[in-house]
């Protein structure tokens, strides 16, 4: 459905939103599933004397926080049923998309660092051929450990949230409502997965 559809349909709901509420919701959420489906993608097997090498670390570490981001549960919050029934759909409208945004804000860092240990993982395989690690490879070797690192260092909160925005604005999506940054890391900081 069309940005500009949404708009003109909810004009008569209590505050004119809630059906655009609802369909950012929608958006959001089939990008959070987009992005748990590529991390699942990311299975690290390496051989059994590289299990402890960086990257592949990195890529456990990915693959079992993306599990525990999608297990967490919704916080219920039965505290605002009081009100009307337009004004509460408003509201858990409203927590629904900040913990959707907090989830998928969530998995898009994992996701990059899963890809940045793929790259490292991919750039090891190519400079080993098939070998086992020998001094001949230690300076190419240090030096796919040393763009990991800074692949890793470069993914910030800040970059995370731009993307998203960026992406979101041109896509034409509904943003009022989309939390700042600053709500999204206090909502993960109080719903640890």
């Amino acid at each position: 459905m069309p940005y500009q559809h949404v708009a003109t349909k909810t004009k008569f709901m209590a505050d004119g939103l809630n059906e655009a509420r609802a369909l950012r919701v929608v958006e959001i959420i089939n990008d959070f599933q987009s992005l748990q489906r590529r991390i699942a993608e990311y299975a690290p097997n390496p051989a059994p004397e590289d299990y402890f090498e960086e990257g592949y670390q990195v890529l456990r570490q990915c693959r079992a926080e993306a599990a525990a981001v999608l297990a967490a549960p919704f916080p219920l919050d039965f505290s605002h049923f009081s009100s009307s029934s337009e004004e509460q759909e408003k509201r858990q409208l409203q927590r629904i998309i900040i913990d959707a945004s907090a989830r998928r804000f969530q998995a898009k860092k994992i996701y990059l660092r899963a890809v940045a240990a793929v790259r490292w993982s991919n750039t090891r395989n190519a400079v080993l051929q098939g070998e086992r690690p020998n001094q001949g490879h230690a300076v190419q070797l240090q030096q796919a450990d040393n763009n990991l690192r800074t692949e890793l260092a470069a993914i910030t909160d800040a970059r995370i949230i731009n993307d998203f925005r960026d992406a979101d604005t041109e896509a034409g999506f509904w943003l009022q409502d989309d939390p700042p940054r600053a709500t999204i890391l206090e909502w993960i900081r109080s719903h640890p997965a």
